[in-house]
């Protein structure tokens, strides 16, 4: 007979001071598992690094030449750096958290303990993790039209080509545990890197970009050009800061892992792949490609032949990165539904009814919002400016506060520093989240008043 998850609460409390009261619950917690047919606590950090690469070597890196086109030069690769830099150590913050407080699921059970135990709290932050998950999986829906328009030549409604997207996506989030999911994440970063390399490179050994104009010549400059507009340049920055920010996600990772302690293994290999990477598409694609022909995605500046070549290898991830987000949001809702019930660790036909269900209904979700906004840039800015100002800075700051109550937070100077940093991310996230929701709204009516995105529902073709 196994522990539930409430028996393991109620028998060790919910705060953890001691980093040895912790291991224990958390090996507890392993333990009550052993004789389960569904084992979730099984992740390696291997594994779990190639869930991290599989999440963050995605499509949206090829918005980075247009945010750097906006920029410029210098100020893109500072941004990417700065960004880069702060997500890092505040993973790190949630990780120290989630290893004090080895109980938590997902973000949404960190949103309650940093507001006093707040079911109010959790209730928001649930709402805003399943409203993250599934623009996430709609960005896919989008992306997933846009690539069969593309290699299609636009053979049928793009309505079509976006429900077969969310019907593929679908069938890959059924299995039930993360671990399983690994090995497909692993292959999926494999061929996004492929794709990433090979748009490098065809942007620099074509002939021009596409759609080029006999006599302009691709424009690049190190600093944004005059006249770049506030919503343009906080557009470009939301893009950026988009890739980076997967924190909301952490959590669900954490807790399948087998040894926890190890997180930070997976991040800096991530971390130190994603800084090279995303500099060096958005550097050399800039150079290449210019101010006036940019597209986002930037497969859309490269000539037609390249394109497919190119677009054709991120098809693995376009499905697995939104099957994994399904598979996040279905596990958060599956388990509170059976929180003490059998079938949670069992392969019952109610259980993987329920399983199915729960995911089918996250791309129906998907595929509506995907048909209301279809436009990339925009929605990566407004998925940014709404989600990321909570779940990559505002949390962290405050998971921080919780490490050092009363005024051990300003004892000595780098300790000081520290809780001054921590103060300046939650203020920051707040400006982000205010800031960044009006610019994309913003965005978002300047690109339909300019007539340069699709209507809602339409058939008319997305294709690069």
């Amino acid at each position: 007979m196994s522990l539930s998850d409430k028996d393991l609460e109620k028998s060790t409390g919910t705060e953890f001071e001691g980093s040895d009261d912790a291991s224990v619950l958390h090996q507890r917690q392993v333990e009550a598992e052993s004789e389960n047919a569904i084992k979730y606590r099984t992740c390696s950090w291997q594994k779990t690094a190639a869930l991290l690469f599989s999440e963050y070597i995605c499509l949206a890196i090829l918005s980075f030449p247009w945010s750097f086109s906006v920029l410029g030069m210098v100020p893109g690769v500072i941004v990417t750096i700065v960004v880069a830099a702060s997500v890092q150590y505040t993973s790190l913050v949630l990780w120290r958290f989630c290893l004090k407080h080895p109980e938590i699921r997902d973000v949404c059970d960190i949103g309650r303990m940093l507001f006093g135990g707040s079911q109010l709290a959790y209730n928001v932050t649930a709402v805003f993790f399943l409203l993250n998950n599934t623009f996430i999986q709609a960005l896919h829906c989008l992306v997933g039209a846009k690539l069969l328009n593309t290699l299609s030549n636009s053979a049928t409604c793009t309505i079509t080509f976006s429900a077969i997207a969310a019907i593929i996506c679908f069938f890959i989030s059924l299995p039930r545990t993360l671990n399983q999911l690994s090995g497909l994440g692993t292959f999926a970063a494999i061929t996004m890197g492929i794709a990433v390399l090979l748009a490098i490179i065809f942007s620099g050994i074509q002939a021009h970009p596409f759609g080029y104009i006999a006599g302009e010549e691709p424009l690049v400059t190190s600093i944004p050009v005059k006249g770049t507009t506030y919503v343009a340049g906080m557009s470009a920055f939301l893009n950026i800061s988009y890739t980076f920010i997967g924190q909301i996600t952490l959590p669900s990772f954490i807790a399948e892992m087998r040894e926890p302690k190890d997180f930070p293994k997976a991040l800096w290999a991530v971390t130190i792949a994603e800084i090279v990477v995303f500099t060096i598409c958005g550097a050399v694609m800039y150079h290449f490609v210019g101010n006036q022909y940019m597209t986002s995605p930037a497969f859309g500046s490269l000539e037609h032949k390249y394109k497919l070549v190119a677009f054709s290898f991120a098809i693995p991830t376009i499905v697995f990165l939104g099957a994994l987000y399904s598979s996040v949001t279905t596990r958060f809702i599956f388990f509170r539904i059976f929180r003490n019930s059998h079938h949670k660790h069992s392969n019952t036909i109610t259980a993987w009814a329920t399983w199915a269900s729960i995911a089918a209904t996250t791309w129906i979700l998907a595929f509506v919002i995907a048909e209301v906004i279809p436009f990339f840039s925009d929605m990566l800015s407004l998925m940014s400016s709404l989600f990321d100002g909570w779940f990559g800075f505002i949390f962290w700051g405050m998971a921080y506060l919780t490490f050092y109550p009363g005024s051990s937070k300003w004892a000595g100077p780098w300790r000081t520093a520290e809780t001054l940093l921590n103060y300046f991310l939650i203020v920051f996230g707040l400006y982000m989240l205010v800031a960044g929701t009006y610019v994309s709204i913003q965005s978002i009516i300047n690109d339909y008043n300019a007539n340069l995105v699709g209507s809602a529902f339409s058939c008319a073709s997305n294709a690069l």
